[in-house]
Formats: C-alpha cells, structure tokens, sequence
C-alpha cells in the first residue's frame, strides 16, 4: 500500500534574503539562505511535513507562489516577506485570500531598527509574528504552525 505524501509547508523568503550569510551579518547573522532551508526542511519533518522552500526578490512571484500553496493544498505557509512586509498590501491580501495558517518570520527585530519596520501588512494577515530570533524564528514558526493545526512531533 503507498504512502500518503507528507503534508507540505510552505516556507516564502522576499527580496535580499538570497544574500543572507554576506547581507548585514551583524544584522541577519552569517546563515546562508541555504541554512534556513535545511532547517525548516528538518523541522517539518519532525512533524511530518515537508518544507517547499522559495525564495523570490519580486512581489508578482511571491503572491504566485502564495497562489500555488492555496492550489497544492498546503497545511501552512511560514513567510518572512523581508521589506514587502511593511509595503505590500498585495501580499497581505494574497495571504488573506487563500486563508491557510500563516506565520510570519523576521530574522531581526524589527521594532529595534528604522521606524519604517514597525509596521508590517503580512502580520495582520497571519496569525503569529516572530522577529528576533535570528534563523531560529524559523524552527519556532513551524513549531508553532504545527501546535495550531494540531500536529504531534513525531519521536
């Protein structure tokens, strides 16, 4: 008998996060892009999910691949929009559209930096924010999506 495919996760990164690892380090930190990746990858699958990493530094893309989440029937999506999140009111409405559980994640904090990042669109459409915590934020998103749909981890 087969296997039924592990529920999937959408894990979106906005513009620049691409440069995570050599951007700002004492900012984001030296993690790669592809560090965060493994990351989300390996804690999903403690809940038996599979993580579908994008990245994307244009906002059209970023709502498509919303889009797909909502047509593939993904279980949650963790989104750290990067500087879309305190612009994009297309993004929120994306997110708000499709209405799957939706996380967001900043790698800093942002209320301790410009102004102009107090305030983010993709917030008020997900039900948790996370800034601060370096990549982290990342392990504590999922974490965090899985207890609100009500995945177990698996031992």
């Amino acid at each position: 008998m087969a296997q039924a495919p592990a529920a999937t996760i959408y894990v979106l990164n906005g513009p620049n996060l691409n440069l995570l690892g050599t951007r700002e380090p004492e900012t984001y930190g030296h993690a790669t892009l592809a560090d965060v990746e493994k990351l989300c990858r390996d804690t999903a699958a403690q809940f038996g999910f599979t993580a579908d990493c994008r990245q994307s530094n244009r906002e059209g893309e970023l709502i498509d691949f919303i889009h797909e989440a909502q047509a593939k029937q993904a279980v949650g999506i963790i989104i750290n929009a990067g500087a879309y999140s305190h612009t994009s009111i297309a993004l929120h409405d994306a997110l708000v559209g499709v209405k799957i559980p939706t996380v967001e994640v900043h790698i800093s904090n942002i209320y301790a930096r410009e102004s102009f990042r107090h305030h983010s669109f993709t917030a008020k459409a997900a039900f948790a924010s996370l800034c601060g915590f370096g990549i982290d934020g990342y392990r504590l998103a999922i974490s965090g999506l899985a207890a609100r749909i009500g995945a177990k981890a698996r031992a």
